[in-house]
């Protein structure tokens, strides 16, 4: 227990020394949200794969293939597809036409109050939903590395807010990576986010090298125990149908596992390209020629790494079984999908190198893992804190209700609070849902569906079709929000525990809320045409297309200082 305690505060350690050094370099508002704009476009890339490798990538698919097989695997698949939207439609628009967030692209040719008060809504929506997932993650983490920790804490944390009694690990992890932004800003992000994906990477090798290993790196052995390891409904795990069952049930007349899967590669392909703290590191890079290197950078990085996913979560599988992958050990075993990963580097490290062995891997990996998740919710948090005080305090109240001039200090300020305050409300929907869910689960089914339905389009629009106007994008950002909430809300349950009968069938609701979002955006834009109510979205789309297409008039890259 003592190597697991060093290993966990050597991590913190080496985050909190990168944020000490990068809060001395953080004044401006350029520099607290867009690193000075002096990343280059390999480091970016390390950055974005950093941002991208989530809890939910580590130890969410991991978990998903070890309890699920095949169908955990279709969203290693889905995640890694969804960068080729991001690289040929996404990238190098939005950093030619932006500036610190998404809502800068969306208000260049729009009514600028409306606009940003919505894509501040959405950002914040998408953000909360994922951090949440995340928080979950460190929870399980916690229990596993740090068990004392949980137990010791809990007398202090006796707390219900909103009928939700407060997580102690869960509380002490998000206020520790609160700590990250309201310093650090977007340098310390950036420089925690690639010494993540470094160790991520490590570990994902190390691990998958060790699973092949203990099968002589034999593909045909490794696959054939893998075709042994049976589920519950009888399926092997290299078959389809063991997360969504086929020929069970019909909806709407089709096979309810075909829409789940239908809806869930929508929401994992889509919902990429229109989540905030992934677009908000293409602001960071000094060009658009560094916005593209930073994709494939990524994709690469991604790539290697979600085929690892495969290794990690079938040696889970095969090697330490479901029952094992829990927190405490039985009797008092709740299978955890998210402790599938280092339950398996214990299981190597025993076998390989004894019991100490064990121990210094699942340390280890537990370390890593909450590295990722440290460096994922700075990210996170930064994009929903520059939503608020970036889009919403300085542009519409300060600048457009009250007229007022807003210093550099104090909009770094409201974003310091802005990100404190994110940070709670994470934290409070975390508990609420319960340390067991899975963290890859809860992001796609809620925070990539909200991306898709409410971001993606207006950004397409904007970019992309002359008479899209305020409106559509209004439609868009806050219709989409609020559909995909709704759905889930009365779904099964990603979010909140599940109900016999519910309201709608689906759990992944993205089939229905993506088109309602498209939809959305094309009705608005047609009734603001008809109110004659945006004609200076139209007149300014040769000035955009321009920009967007050449980066001429784009923000330039910070002096360094």
């Amino acid at each position: 227990m003592n190597l697991t305690l060093a290993l966990f505060l050597i991590v913190i350690a080496i985050t909190l020394g990168i944020t000490a050094w990068a809060s001395r370099r953080t004044g401006t508002t350029v520099q607290f949200w867009a690193a000075g704009r002096g990343i280059k476009g390999w480091q970016n890339g390390l950055a974005i794969s950093g941002d991208y490798m989530s809890a939910a990538s580590f130890l969410g698919i991991a978990g998903l293939i070890a309890f699920n097989g095949y169908d955990g695997f279709m969203y290693s698949v889905g995640w890694l597809v969804a960068y080729l939207t991001v690289l040929f439609l996404i990238a190098e628009p939005m950093r030619n036409t932006g500036k610190y967030t998404l809502a800068d692209v969306l208000s260049y040719r729009m009514s600028p109050i409306p606009v940003r008060s919505a894509a501040a809504f959405s950002t914040v929506a998408v953000s909360a939903s994922y951090m949440m997932a995340q928080m979950i993650g460190a929870g399980s983490l916690i229990k596993i590395l740090i068990p004392s920790l949980d137990s010791t804490l809990k007398p202090w944390f006796n707390w219900t807010i909103l009928g939700t009694k407060l997580d102690p690990s869960i509380t002490v992890v998000g206020a520790l990576m609160m700590i990250y932004v309201i310093a650090g800003g977007m340098v310390a992000t950036t420089w925690v986010q690639i010494v993540k994906a470094v160790m991520l990477m490590g570990g994902a090798i190390l691990l998958s090298f060790l699973v092949l290993l203990h099968f002589g790196f034999n593909f045909g052995s490794f696959f054939d125990a893998i075709a042994k390891v049976k589920a519950a409904n009888g399926l092997n795990f290299t078959q389809p149908g063991i997360l969504y069952p086929y020929g069970k049930t019909q909806v709407w007349g089709i096979d309810k596992a075909l829409l789940e899967n239908v809806s869930l590669g929508m929401a994992l392909i889509l919902g990429t390209a229109g989540l905030p703290h992934i677009l908000m590191r293409f602001f960071t890079v000094p060009n658009a020629k560094a916005a593209r290197q930073s994709v494939v950078w990524a994709m690469g990085l991604i790539g290697s790494f979600y085929i690892m996913t495969t290794f990690l979560g079938f040696g889970a599988a095969t090697l330490v079984g479901k029952a094992k992958i829990c927190a405490a050990v039985a009797p008092k075993c709740t299978p955890n999908s998210n402790l599938a990963a280092p339950r398996l580097a214990e299981y190597l490290g025993t076998n390989f190198f004894g019991t100490g062995g064990g121990e210094f891997l699942l340390a280890f990996i537990a370390a890593v893992a909450f590295a990722t998740i440290l460096a994922v919710v700075a990210g996170l948090t930064l994009a929903a804190s520059g939503a608020f005080s970036h889009d919403f305090y300085v542009n519409v109240i300060r600048t457009h209700i009250l007229h007022g001039h807003v210093s550099e200090r104090e909009q770094v300020m409201v974003a310091r609070i802005t990100a404190g305050l994110v940070g709670l409300l994470s934290i409070w929907l975390a508990a609420r849902v319960g340390a067991t869910a899975n963290a890859a689960a809860l992001v796609a089914g809620v925070a990539f569906v909200i991306a898709a339905a409410a971001n993606l389009p207006a950004i397409l629009f904007t970019l992309f079709w002359k008479r899209f106007n305020t409106w559509g994008a209004v439609a868009s950002l806050v219709g989409g929000s609020v559909m995909t909430i709704w759905l889930v809300s009365i779904g099964p349950g990603w979010t909140l525990p599940a109900v016999a009968h519910p309201a709608f069938p689906l759990q992944n609701v993205g089939i229905v809320s993506i088109p309602i979002g498209f939809a959305l955006a094309i009705l608005g834009t047609y009734l603001g045409e008809l109110a004659k109510a945006d004609r200076l979205a139209e007149r300014k789309f040769h000035e955009i297309d321009v920009r967007a297409q050449t980066g001429i008039g784009a923000e330039p890259a910070a002096a360094a200082g």
